[in-house]
């Protein structure tokens, strides 16, 4: 389903979605005529048989309602970070995305790509959602359920699939608001004849607001603050007839603060990518190779809580994470009278490091440890749809080999410089095989019915394997012995995509087995080995484990209603019913939710314009509650909030708006801890900015 947003009469939408920025080769008997002008684009082609599979597009215009892309995306029911905070308060490593609300996880459980790329961290799989602008993302093709076929590694719950800004378009925007907040960005591309170009540059400044409940604060707690920015260009060329070559380098870079006296976070990273791609035409095969980069880098300087929360004292300083992430993927594509196919590769590493001072006493760390490793991830596989009249059937298959080798942590004595622990883990590696298969029917009057059942895998990630910390007064310690997650399901859905009402429905069955969960191990006060040291009443020591199956039955659903030209309606929901099984890795956790994890997720929009020159626009969130912790003892309550915003269309392409995020000022509890002190995301917030579109 796709999402669209109403102009008032004679006004210009910015780019074109998804569908415009084309495929850089597409099925042959989908191409009737070749375009006079192709859109230089890195955007890689839908799969063969992608209209089988629970697909929702959302173009660039309905991720203008934030300036947030990770909560503008939160306008997909299911869709959700790790916890409830948005980028403009989560810490790097909580940032992650899933799909489905089959559980949530620290790692994420969808796979995000920007044409092609995966934008995942390499250290800890989780996003900087800071690093892509919204304005600068044409639309997202976002895929429920485990992307097996052309995506691979990661994609367990599914595939948020963005566009990046391709033809010839641009936006600038900037806007100020409550907490001193400040924000100015803006995207361009333009193409000449063969020549393509493009940019994009945001920077952001938010003094934020303290993420604790008012009742609860101390002089421990002080306000949050954001700074960033990035910055990318992009280029192609098409050097002969149907063939494109595309590049794009990016940077990113941002500070934070972290609600507690002291405690502070950053992250950086640059990324490259190279496209080399020919069309498919009649008589031809289709052929794309891609290569890419991800060099990245954060620090958390963590920091323990006193008594009443009356202060705070050092209790972590991991100044260092660098990573680097590179990858490549190569398909062919080509078209029988009976079959479209696919056959492709692709292969990711990914090389990262920790280093960390901790055991804090007497003023000084003690202690230095260095912990990481490697990993290797590559595949083949093969996918192939074919259209019998109104019925499309479409199967795909691939096998992966996951490989983690190099792992290491080594301690030592800050005042002597002896090593105090050398552990080097040993290998692993284990090939996954993983299929998805779907069918479709088209019915009269543009109603569907269509099933799909898929299996698709995650590697635990180099931060999950060899990464304990402390945050709090709580510790998490890895686990270099986790195994891949692998993901299960079935579905069927029905739906209609024509005409002023377009709807879908879907219910579905998903199992993770070998998921990798939090699991509490013990609770303070007490001092504990491992490095783990002494932690006060109230903290929690866990540790990452694969603790048997979640599964869940679900059903989800999405409607839009455009009632005349002047008004739309939207609505979406998600229902989950998921549940831990143990077995006898964590008997204790049979029966329990997935942490993070709601059984509810509602979602609506309104989008009207009473005047020629005015834009009005609401929009509602619904989660119901979230538990805190494995053993479900700790609640975040429900939450809802609505947004609204007025934009006034001075003159045509240029726009004056205002808005308010969480009118009602709710409270939305993003976790609880184990001494119950809640954790809130932003209150009610007002905002006023410029836009100019072309």
């Amino acid at each position: 389903m796709e999402y669209t947003r109403l102009r008032a009469p004679g006004y210009r939408g910015a780019a074109a979605a998804l569908a415009v920025s084309a495929a850089t080769f597409a099925p042959a008997m989908a191409q009737e005529t070749i375009p006079e002008q192709v859109v230089i684009s890195a955007r890689p082609p839908d799969p063969v048989g992608n209209a089988a599979y629970s697909t929702t597009i959302v173009s660039d215009q309905q991720l203008e309602v934030t300036p947030q892309l990770d909560t503008a995306l939160e306008q997909v029911p299911g869709l959700s970070l790790f916890h409830r905070n948005s980028s403009l308060s989560a810490n790097p490593t909580a940032q992650a995305v899933s799909l489905r609300s089959i559980g949530a996880s620290g790692a994420g459980r969808a796979l995000v790509t920007l044409d092609g790329v995966p934008q995942n961290d390499p250290f800890g799989q989780w996003v900087i959602w800071t690093s892509l602008p919204a304005e600068d993302i044409a639309g997202a093709e976002i895929v429920k359920g485990a992307g097996a076929g052309p995506y691979g590694a990661g994609a367990l719950t599914g595939v948020i699939a963005l566009t990046e800004r391709a033809g010839n378009s641009a936006v600038l925007d900037g806007e100020i608001g409550q907490v001193k907040e400040g924000r100015v960005a803006g995207a361009g591309s333009d193409q000449y004849d063969n020549v393509s170009i493009g940019a994009s540059a945001m920077y952001l400044d938010s003094s934020g607001w303290i993420p604790l409940v008012a009742s609860q604060r101390g002089a421990a707690d002080t306000p949050l603050a954001l700074q960033a920015s990035n910055e990318s260009v992009h280029a192609g060329i098409e050097i002969t007839p149907g063939t494109q070559i595309t590049a794009r380098v990016g940077y990113y870079d941002q500070k934070q603060l972290t609600g507690l006296a002291g405690a502070s976070s950053t992250a950086n990273g640059t990324s490259g990518s190279i496209t080399i791609a020919h069309a498919e035409l009649p008589g031809e095969l289709g052929w794309r190779v891609q290569t890419w980069f991800r060099d990245t880098n954060m620090s958390n300087f963590t920091v323990g809580i006193g008594p009443n929360r009356a202060s705070t004292f050092p209790v972590g300083d991991q100044y260092a994470v660098p990573a680097l992430g590179w990858g490549a993927n190569a398909a062919v594509r080509g078209s029988f009278s009976w079959l479209d196919w696919e056959l492709g590769t692709d292969a990711r590493l990914y090389d990262g490091q920790s280093r960390e001072l901790f055991s804090f006493s007497n003023g000084n760390f003690q202690s230095s440890r260095f912990t990481g490793g490697r990993q290797l991830i590559a595949g083949i596989y093969a996918e192939g749809a074919s259209r019998i009249d109104d019925w499309l059937f479409t199967l795909g298959a691939r096998i992966d080999e996951s490989r983690n080798y190099d792992g290491h942590t080594t301690e030592r004595s800050l005042a002597t410089g002896a090593v105090t622990l050398n552990n080097l883990t040993l290998n692993s590696s284990v090939s996954i095989p993983t299929a998805r298969a779907g069918v479709r029917r088209e019915l009269d009057y543009g109603f569907f019915i269509r099933s799909a059942a898929y299996e698709g895998f995650r590697s635990p990630s180099l931060n999950e394997l060899y990464r304990s910390f402390r945050a709090g007064n709580s510790y998490l310690e890895a686990n270099s012995a986790l195994q891949p997650e692998k993901l299960y399901g079935a579905e069927i859905g029905i739906g209609q995509e024509r005409g002023p009402l377009t709807w879908d429905l879907t219910g579905f069955y998903n199992q993770i087995s070998d998921a990798v969960t939090l699991v509490t191990i013990a609770n303070g006060p007490g001092t504990f080995p491992n490095g783990v040291g002494f932690l006060p009443a109230g903290g929690v020591l866990q540790q990452r484990q694969n603790v048997g199956d979640i599964r869940g039955y679900g059903m989800e659903g999405d409607v839009q209603y455009a009632i005349d030209s002047l008004l739309s309606v939207r609505g979406g929901f998600n229902f989950m019913d998921a549940h831990v099984f143990g077995s006898t890795q964590a008997p204790r956790l049979t029966g329990k939710r997935p942490q993070q994890t709601p059984r509810w997720t509602i979602t609506g929009g309104i989008i009207a314009n009473p005047l020629p020159l005015l834009t009005l626009e609401a929009d509602l969130h619904y989660e119901s509650n979230r538990w805190s912790d494995d053993l479900n003892t700790l609640p975040t309550g429900s939450a809802t909030t609505v947004d609204v915003e007025a934009s006034f269309h001075i003159i045509p392409r240029l726009d004056v708006y205002g808005a308010v995020d969480n009118v009602f000022n709710a409270v939305i509890g993003t976790s609880r801890a184990a001494d119950q002190t809640l954790s809130i995301e932003a209150p009610r917030l007002l905002r006023a900015g410029i836009r100019y579109r072309y």
